[in-house]
């Protein structure tokens, strides 16, 4: 399987998974997630994706500064409709990581890691996500503006050729690398500017 190589440089999340612990499907419930794992799952690559998991890695960091993160412990929060823009592909990464769904996740043993009623639409917040802990009610707010990391500007005709469906082979393999030289200054260069993505207590 071939894939971009700075995929492997994105900062990895690692969590606690006490559901798995139990079952048996992880010793320890030790669980590392990394960007090519969520890009598997999307099945693509692209500025929504990389932002979604950089506001899940960042809000998980300011939610447990000096303990792993626990999955199924963060309740999410949406401003917008699961079918509005991009919300409902923020909403899967976050969910495969957090392991938090709306209705359709695990109902849990006995009262106990249920994954469901943890994701929220249409809620009253300003932010791009709030992200909440279970166990302590503390929350953070996540910011996320890919527009500070703009495409270059080669990649505009090519885009328009790709999706007129008057591109080349060579033409749809340049966009490609295009678009993913974006997806990297977002999660390599820009992973801390602030003005792109920065995290708030509420």
């Amino acid at each position: 399987m071939n894939y971009p190589t700075f995929f492997d440089e994105v900062e990895t999340i690692e969590m606690k998974d006490p559901l798995s612990n139990v079952l048996g499907s992880l010793e320890d419930g030790d669980v590392t997630f990394n960007y090519l794992d969520v890009v598997k799952s999307a099945g693509h690559s692209c500025p929504t994706v990389a932002g979604a998991y950089l506001m899940t890695l960042k809000a998980l960091q300011a939610l447990y500064p000096h303990e792993t993160p626990v999955r199924g412990n963060v309740k999410v929060a949406f401003k917008e409709p699961m079918e509005e823009g991009v919300a409902g592909v923020i909403g899967n990464v976050i969910s495969q990581i957090t392991g938090a769904t709306d209705k359709s996740g695990f109902k849990g043993l006995n009262g106990k890691f249920a994954r469901h009623s943890l994701m929220d639409f249409n809620s009253d917040i300003s932010s791009s996500a709030r992200f909440t802990r279970v166990d302590t009610g503390s929350s953070v707010d996540v910011y996320y503006n890919p527009n500070i990391v703009p495409p270059l500007p080669d990649m505009q005709p090519l885009m328009q050729k790709v999706m007129s469906g008057a591109a080349e082979p060579e033409d749809i393999k340049a966009f490609g690398i295009f678009w993913q030289e974006r997806v990297e200054r977002i999660l390599i260069d820009n992973s801390d500017n602030a003005e792109m993505l920065r995290v708030e207590k509420v």
